[in-house]
């Protein structure tokens, strides 16, 4: 039988206690803790296998006067702080002139391109290529590519015309 001396022992205890001191860690979310009540409570996961990195950070500053910026008119909050410098209003009619020229030729890009799915796609029905006729697999692969091209067209479209209508306000 074999004697371990002391210090053996003493050096492996040292190198495993890095091991006993980890907790366990559960996430909640996006937040974590090694609180067990409290994740039992909140039905957190256990965090197994990796280490967890947590950086801390200071809180950012109250606004002066201590109250919370005001949202703007339609809930949505300011594009610019207060003490941004203010532009011309002749300079802004023209920017937004420009937004708008950018937006409608967007448009009118992405719609085509819509109308090109569409007829690609015919409704769910495209035409065969000659290696589709021989790969079905293939052909339903296409079918189901164009099918998710014509929604994110109809997406585009969409939310192009939303932005002009913000702008048109």
């Amino acid at each position: 039988m074999k004697h371990y001396t002391p210090i053996a022992l003493g050096m492996a205890l040292v190198a495993l206690a890095p091991a006993w001191a980890q907790d366990s860690i559960y996430r909640c979310g996006n937040e974590y803790t090694n609180n067990a009540t409290q994740a039992r409570e909140r039905g957190c996961r256990l965090v197994e296998g990796g280490n967890v990195t947590i950086l801390q950070t200071t809180p950012r500053p109250a606004p002066a006067g201590g109250a919370a910026p005001a949202p703007a008119p339609g809930g949505r909050p300011s594009a610019s702080p207060p003490s941004a410098p203010r532009v011309d209003t002749a300079e802004q009619r023209a920017r937004d002139t420009d937004a708008r020229a950018i937006l409608e030729a967007e448009l009118r890009k992405a719609e085509a391109r819509l109308a090109e799915l569409r007829t690609e796609y015919n409704d769910g029905a495209p035409q065969r290529t000659a290696q589709e006729q021989l790969n079905p697999q293939a052909y339903a692969e296409r079918t189901a590519e164009l099918k998710a091209g014509v929604a994110r067209a109809e997406a585009d479209v969409a939310g192009i015309k939303r932005e002009l209508g913000r702008l048109n306000r």
